[in-house]
């Protein structure tokens, strides 16, 4: 899997059990998928059809239990953890449904952390935090910390956070779920234009059909499985 033509996210035959000891519950049946580099794709279900599952999966967060994930060329489930730890770093960024910041830092504390974490100096951390911030619209915001900020202002912050290091993959879950309809619509433009702009690739869990409609494309999923593809006029 060398082509510089192949698909950034390549799934083939995954399957995801988890063994409680009693009982054995496979969250992920045979999932097949691709993605392609720039693609922006929504992955929609029930409650508990294995949306976060695949996601964890595909980030590298979670173990699969069969198959092969392939990112950028990359067989993920090869790498030791420290280096899906750095992989992830470097080439990932990820949006949560109620933030993950920490309440203690500011707006700008927070995006650059990841980058400090990583190794990067305090000041090219805190140029390339104020510059992600900037592109959110919260360069005014830096010094506040997320008590201060709206909720649509947090997920920015957010998405200045996992845009802070260029990654090639942004993973969302639920990314407007706390949010209502006018911020998240508003947090939705922000997410296509900077799809558009830096042609990175989204990958968004939600149950919002709205949300998934701004998508280039829809994978709907029940009881661990791809049951269709929906694509997306643009």
């Amino acid at each position: 899997m060398t082509s510089k033509n192949m698909p950034i996210i390549e799934v083939e035959n995954l399957v995801k059990t988890y063994d409680t000891g009693v009982v054995s519950v496979k969250a992920l049946r045979n999932v097949s998928v691709s993605v392609e580099r720039g693609e922006m794709v929504s992955v929609m279900g029930p409650s508990g059809c294995g949306k976060t599952t695949l996601l964890n999966c595909l980030s590298g967060i979670d173990d699969l239990t069969e198959g092969t994930i392939w990112i950028e060329g990359t067989d993920i489930n090869s790498l030791s953890d420290d280096d899906k730890t750095i992989y992830r770093a470097q080439r990932m960024g990820f949006i949560f449904q109620f933030y993950n910041l920490l309440p203690v830092l500011s707006a700008q504390e927070n995006v650059e952390l990841p980058l400090l974490v990583s190794g990067e100096s305090p000041k090219d951390a805190r140029e390339r935090a104020m510059d992600a911030l900037n592109r959110v619209g919260l360069l005014d915001w830096s010094s506040h910390k997320p008590s201060e900020l709206s909720g649509g202002q947090r997920q920015r912050v957010t998405i200045a956070r996992a845009l802070v290091n260029n990654p090639a993959i942004v993973w969302a879950d639920e990314p407007t779920g706390d949010l209502d309809s006018k911020t998240a619509s508003d947090i939705m433009d922000l997410m296509q234009e900077l799809n558009r702009e830096q042609q990175q690739t989204f990958v968004i869990v939600t149950h919002d059909r709205s949300v998934a409609l701004r998508c280039n494309r829809t994978i709907h999923m029940n009881d661990g499985e791809i049951e269709r593809e929906e694509i997306h006029s643009s």
